[in-house]
């Protein structure tokens, strides 16, 4: 049991015993050095009373004030010994130790209030036998009252006794109150290093949620523009000597996809140019920035479901039969969701060039309620259609599946009975 909480180790420090550091070895080791001395020579004067050798009286006196020397350690045991010699008019500086180191400990207050109380009452008693004895001593000098022995034995004992328990409550709980304020600094440096630490990943996560929104965006105008251009471009190989109009038509096809396709990538690096206004970092989470700004992106630039009408023009350009199916009244819907409809369909109907040329395509739009509902089906491939032989980097569905779900939407694909293949969206109105 540690009696005082001496203050803990300073950096480099060196831990002695039951000491924390040094310095407090080489005060108790002071201490008990001055309390053997003065126990030593009060135990002389005690054994000539008591008629016993004076060197004996010595050695006695000095291992009872050697005993401060344990004092953090065991407290308790300095106060008892303290109370023990009292009677022998010995240890003041042991008792007055004691009885600091004792209140300022960790022990219990009712065994503090209990030792406290033996050692006052055992003070008070020597005190007043003492001074009954020096009275009766001098008995034809001085005659006092009855009451004069007890209330000055009285005062005496609290002089001696009060002071030492008083700090020592006072530094204890001081004591406790810097070991809570340091406990409560160092939960609250943890917090913030949490705190920092979540942070980081939040702009982790709006970082490479931006990267995957740029990628899907790049995705979405390079490819449906460079395939069909593509598309063209084998057309206008295949027809260049046999019908030299044809091949013209097809050659300003290309060139004006492949400026439609320039055009919106000006618009897209546009956008991400554009600085986007101070906002307190305090004031909106970062995730929630991320989100606003890729929704103000997407907001800003990109066709919505009035181009549909264009886009399956040019896939009939192009050689495929498309048919657009609207059903229902269109109404005024959020930009990011006119923007991710176009895209399903766009990226629908590159596959469709891609890996079934010349099949049959229907496009169905539903305009609903609560929600819009796309639809991209084609039959099998036409045996005789030319392959244009485009690459496929396998990630047109992922991405159409990640801007759908990303609104609170379902997406389902796959082949058909038929042959064919289907890609289905349905994208609510109120996204989260």
């Amino acid at each position: 049991m540690t009696a005082t909480g001496a203050d803990r180790d300073a950096p480099g420090a060196r831990a002695v015993w039951w000491w924390g550091r040094r310095r407090s070895a080489v005060l108790d080791v002071g201490l008990a050095l001055v309390s053997a001395v003065e126990c030593a020579v009060e135990g002389v004067s005690f054994a000539g009373k008591a008629g016993v050798p004076e060197a004996l009286g010595a050695l006695f006196g000095f291992l009872v004030g050697s005993v401060l020397l344990v004092r953090r350690r065991w407290p308790i045991t300095v106060v008892l010994v303290s109370i023990a010699v009292a009677p022998a008019e010995m240890g003041f500086l042991l008792g007055i130790v004691g009885l600091y180191t004792l209140a300022a400990s960790e022990v219990p207050r009712r065994y503090t209030a209990v030792l406290a109380g033996m050692a006052t009452v055992a003070v008070f008693v020597v005190t007043a036998v003492e001074m009954r004895r020096d009275i009766a001593a001098q008995a034809d000098d001085f005659d006092p009252s009855a009451w004069y022995v007890p209330v000055m034995a009285l005062f005496m004992t609290l002089g001696l006794n009060a002071p030492p328990v008083l700090f020592g409550l006072y530094i204890g709980a001081r004591r406790r109150l810097m070991e809570s304020l340091r406990e409560r600094a160092d939960s609250l440096e943890q917090e913030l290093s949490l705190l920092a630490d979540r942070a980081e990943q939040r702009a982790q996560w709006a970082r490479q949620e931006e990267r995957r929104r740029i990628a899907r965006e790049m995705h979405d105008v390079v490819a449906h523009r460079v395939s069909l251009m593509v598309v063209h471009a084998a057309a206008l190989q295949a027809v260049a000597l046999k019908d030299p109009e044809k091949a013209v038509r097809n050659a300003a096809l290309v060139g004006d996809m492949g400026r439609q396709a320039l055009t919106e990538l000006r618009e897209m690096l546009g956008v991400l140019r554009e600085e986007a206004p101070a906002v307190a970092p305090a004031a909106v989470p970062l995730a929630a920035v991320g989100r606003a700004a890729a929704a103000a992106a997407e907001a800003a630039a990109g066709p919505g479901l009035g181009a549909l009408e264009e886009l399956c023009q040019e896939s009939r350009l192009a050689g495929a039969a498309v048919e657009l199916v609207v059903l229902g009244e269109p109404g005024a819907y959020p930009p990011e969701v006119e923007r991710t409809a176009y895209r399903v369909v766009q990226e629908a109907l590159t596959n469709v060039h891609k890996h079934a040329p010349g099949a049959a395509v229907v496009v169905r739009l539903a305009h609903r309620e609560a929600e819009v509902a796309a639809q991209v089906e084609n039959g099998p491939s036409d045996a005789g259609a030319a392959d244009a032989g485009l690459p496929s980097g396998g990630n047109g569905l992922v991405g159409m599946k990640e801007r759908v779900v990303r609104l609170g939407g379902a997406f389902v694909s796959g082949p058909t009975d038929a042959g064919g293949f289907k890609v289905s969206a349905v994208i609510p109105l109120a996204t989260s």
